[in-house]
């Protein structure tokens, strides 16, 4: 079975497909599908925001993607197919920014893939945001000191929210969302 699908939308030629990373992630076998579908919004931080522009390094993004796939597949087990795609390039308020799919025969098993890989494309992965606000100024996120950790040393999806650190509510103004 093939476990994990990685895509890198570049805007200028397409828009991430969430009905496919939907499709790729469906099976008979399975009866949990989960999907984390992330929106460029129009306030963060207090600034009104009208567009983001992603930038990457592709060779160590995919690479990243693929230790994600990896790992959710050992905490998973092997009936997993998951789907993580991240856009580049300039993207508008309301456009799809990031999608991350999973698909396993139990719903408890597909919760916890899809959000331990949305949380480790978001703070380990090379991919950098630039955020351009009403005023016509713009500013790129300060990254995020994850990204430098290994995969399986992230915060965990099974963690209870209490002791969920303020890096994971987006407090830290982490690169990647």
């Amino acid at each position: 079975m093939d476990t994990h699908f990685v895509h890198v939308a570049d805007r200028a030629q397409e828009a991430i497909d969430v009905a496919a990373a939907l499709e790729f992630v469906s099976d008979p076998g399975f009866g949990g599908i989960t999907m984390f579908v992330g929106r460029i919004r129009d306030l963060n931080h207090g600034h009104r925001v009208t567009g983001i522009s992603y930038d990457m390094y592709r060779p160590l993004a995919l690479a990243r993607f693929a230790e994600i796939a990896a790992q959710a597949t050992r905490d998973a087990g092997p009936a997993l197919k998951l789907y993580i795609a991240h856009a580049v390039g300039r993207l508008e308020v309301g456009d799809v920014a990031v999608v991350v799919a999973a698909g396993t025969p139990h719903r408890d098993e597909a919760f916890r893939a899809c959000r331990a890989a949305i949380e480790a494309v978001k703070h380990a992965t090379p991919i950098w945001k630039q955020e351009h606000f009403e005023d016509g100024d713009s500013a790129w996120s300060e990254g995020c000191s994850l990204c430098d950790a290994p995969v399986a040393a992230l915060p965990r999806s099974d963690v209870p929210a209490s002791d969920v650190s303020a890096h994971e509510h987006g407090d830290c103004g982490g690169a990647h969302g």
